[in-house]
């Protein structure tokens, strides 16, 4: 690590990683999610289990082995250049957003690697209305997105010194 960075959204990053992939070690070890199909939780969510072949929501689905691993490659280069990313990062949220991204990447990285899919099987619904059913990784990076683009689209532009000069 760079002089003076902080190692929080390692931390974050790590913390991701052991949140998702003991999630789906209970969903897979435990409770057997794959032979029982599907548990019922609440009147909107479930426990679905889904063997996502794609990225995320089923996109880009990999459909035989030289894709599974050309998605993986392709998803290891993005977590690596997050994880430089957040060496040179200062600002305290986004070090948090990119900690998320990278510890949510990895942990579907592992799951490609092991399984040759992603596990996914939290699955909220209403009524007739089913959403896509995702896992903690995912939530992860969709939040560490969020919140990249949402400071993106609030942070001021710091003023030129073009700008700051009277005229």
């Amino acid at each position: 690590m760079p002089e003076g960075s902080s190692p929080r959204g390692y931390v974050i990053a790590a913390a991701v990683l052991l949140a998702d992939q003991a999630s789906k070690y209970w969903v897979l070890e435990l409770i057997r999610l794959p032979e029982r199909g599907g548990i019922d939780v609440l009147a909107f969510f479930r426990l679905t289990f889904v063997a996502n072949a794609g990225v995320s929501m089923g996109l880009l689905q990999a459909g035989s082995d030289l894709a599974r691993w050309l998605l993986t490659f392709i998803t290891a280069g993005i977590a690596l250049a997050v994880a430089l990313w957040l060496r040179r990062e200062k600002h305290p949220v986004d070090i948090a957003a990119l900690g998320l991204v990278l510890g949510g990447a990895i942990g579907n990285i592992i799951d490609r690697v092991r399984f040759g899919h992603v596990v996914d099987f939290l699955h909220f619904f209403w009524q007739q209305h089913s959403f896509w059913v995702f896992n903690v990784a995912d939530a992860a990076i969709t939040l560490g997105v969020m919140l990249l683009l949402g400071r993106a689209m609030t942070a001021r532009a710091e003023p030129s010194h073009k700008e700051s000069k009277d005229a």
